[in-house]
């Protein structure tokens, strides 16, 4: 590059220093300036003069220029006024703008966030879409599950369950899955219902494993409480099928609930220690507290309790034997399981047996007593069969003595001495012996009592008294005796307790002793004796003039009165004590 000249650097110099006088020059003063600066001095000196004549000229063309121009000032100045007022007038919008910006601001973030929630919204439903079969399986879970617990399809039901609940555990925070949940709760409820229920009835071993097979899937129980629902199931199956007895039938009722004891509860031991034998090992007490053992014995106490409740209401000695011998039968059975209560039975069937003995002895007091009072002091003729005809059968029967049948008072008391003895022989328990032998021993001195009372209370006249007294001398010779083989035959060798027991007659044998000695007139032999003897039978053997071994009959009561020539009050006695005989009668 050529190097400046010296006279170029100079004016570059002398232009510098006068930019340095003249520091106040604006940029657009700059050119003038300079143009100054190369003036000569009277150049210089004629440049005010100049400027002078330009502004002269300036100003005249600005006069000009207003004059010619007048209204276009006059409208920029109008317009001027204007815009002075629109600026302010946007200054103020301005500032309502600046203050509704922020309104904007959230408006518009509101908006944003508004269509964020509706785009997922959107894309939610547009998955929900995809998965429509899907979701719609799932919500059928409820409907099918109920569907399979209605059919009895257990198995299914319970993975349909299973499947909900992984469901649950693998999305607990929605919605849609813990309603199905609920849902499928409440049908597990109806599931588990149903089990109960079942367990309720009358189901075998394969089925009870099922159930409770089912009930542990389930997990609502604990293992202690799944043994004692299954022990309260069967308890309710066993109450329902003693409930569907007739209790209006006690014979039946006890024999129904026997049966049932004995096949059922057996069943349910078995079942109970074969569904939990893998966490018992056998030994059920060391495990649940000995709950099946508990459940044993409250059944056992509760068939106990029927038996003592129900016993008194049987009054057949034979129903009784019945009654024992399955409870025996029962508690053997039972036995196999541990579960052996014969040695409960005898002090219940012991009270029962004494109690209707004693029943029936009091009954055979109180009809003695009432054909007593009503009886009427007349002779009655001595009718009957020869006593070989009789107790030929079997030497093992003991037939009442016939000629008690002249004293109908008597012959109701053995009636009923003998009723007695027929119910007690099926069942006589050997421990009552002694108890048995002191009922009869009683009831025999209230009949001893009984007949003083009636000679001291009453006022015989002599026929009447010769009669009162054979039936006192035909109560100890006859009655006496006779009530003891009865007693004999139920015990055997117990006689001796009765015929022990003679202080019960000093008061009548007084009585006979200190009375004058009296016979009635013999009564004429009438024509069913008479055929009898003429047919090769043996005449019947007296003692103290009362005839042995004859059997009255209302045949052989009315053929007297059409032949014979009694008075009318004999005739009506006849009648009522052919009647009586007809109805007793009894035979050991």
């Amino acid at each position: 590059m050529a190097m400046a000249s010296p006279e170029h650097t100079a004016s570059s110099d002398a232009y510098t220093e006068m930019s340095n006088l003249l520091p106040l020059a604006s940029a657009a003063q700059q050119p003038y300036v300079s143009e100054l600066l190369s003036f000569t001095l009277d150049r210089l000196h004629k440049e005010p003069e100049l400027l002078k004549v330009d502004a002269e000229r300036i100003r005249r063309q600005m006069q000009e220029v207003a004059v010619g121009n007048y209204r276009a000032f006059i409208a920029a100045a109008d317009a001027l006024l204007e815009i002075r007022e629109e600026v302010s007038s946007i200054d103020k919008h301005l500032e309502s703008l600046i203050a509704e910006i922020p309104k904007l601001t959230s408006g518009c973030t509101e908006f944003v966030d508004s269509a964020e929630d509706i785009l997922e919204k959107r894309k939610m439903n547009q998955t929900l879409l995809a998965n429509h079969s899907t979701l719609l399986d799932l919500l059928e879970i409820p409907q099918l599950m109920e569907t399979c617990v209605r059919n009895g399809n257990y198995d299914e039901a319970l993975d349909l369950e299973a499947f909900v609940a992984k469901l649950t555990t693998m999305h607990p925070k929605i919605p849609v899955i813990q309603a199905l949940a609920a849902e499928v709760r409440q049908t597990t409820q109806s599931l588990l219902f149903q089990l109960l229920q079942k367990l309720r009835s009358n189901i075998q071993l394969p089925e009870c494993l099922r159930l409770i097979g089912y009930l542990r899937r389930i997990g609502v129980f604990s293992e202690y409480e799944m043994r004692l629902q299954f022990l309260r199931c069967r308890e309710a199956w066993l109450t329902g099928i003693l409930d569907d007895l007739d209790q209006r039938n006690p014979y039946e009722y006890l024999k129904g609930m026997v049966n049932c004891h004995r096949m059922h509860l057996f069943d349910v031991v078995n079942q109970y220690r074969a569904i939990f034998a893998d966490d018992t090992s056998g030994n059920e007490e060391n495990y649940d507290g000995g709950l099946l053992f508990d459940w044993a014995m409250h059944q056992i106490t509760l068939h106990l309790k029927t038996l003592k409740l129900m016993l008194p209401s049987i009054s057949d000695g034979g129903s009784l034997s019945n009654i024992l011998d399955q409870c025996m039968y029962c508690a053997m059975g039972l036995g196999w399981v541990g579960l052996d209560f014969r040695g409960l039975l005898p002090p219940l069937f012991e009270e029962a047996v004494l109690n209707l003995f004693s029943k029936n002895m009091t009954t055979a007091v109180e009809n003695f007593q009432l054909v007593l009072n009503s009886h009427r002091w007349v002779p009655l003729p001595s009718v009957g069969f020869p006593a070989n005809s009789f107790g030929e059968e079997s030497q093992d029967d003991v037939t009442p003595p016939s000629n008690l049948m002249e004293h109908p008072p008597l012959a109701v008391f053995i009636n009923g001495v003998s009723a007695a003895m027929n119910e007690l022989r099926p069942c006589a328990p050997i421990s009552l012996k002694n108890l048995i032998a002191q009922e009869l021993v009683k009831v025999l001195q209230a009949v001893s009592d009984s007949l003083l009372r009636y000679n001291t209370t009453r006022m015989l006249k002599t026929n009447e008294s010769v009669l009162f007294l054979k039936l006192c001398q035909a109560f100890i010779e006859v009655v006496f005796p006779h009530s003891a083989t009865c007693f004999g035959r139920c015990y055997p060798g117990g006689a001796a307790l009765i015929t022990d027991a003679t202080n019960l007659f000093d008061g009548i044998g007084r009585l006979l002793a200190t009375s004058p000695a009296r016979e009635l007139p013999k009564p004429a032999l009438n024509v069913a004796t008479k055929n009898i003897l003429e047919n090769g039978g043996n005449q019947p053997v007296s003692e103290n003039g009362v005839p042995h071994n004859i059997e009255r009959t209302a045949s052989a009561s009315l053929e007297e009165k059409e032949q014979n020539n009694i008075t009318s009050p004999q005739k009506e006695e006849q009648k009522a004590t052919s009647e009586d005989d007809t109805q007793r009668s009894p035979v050991l």
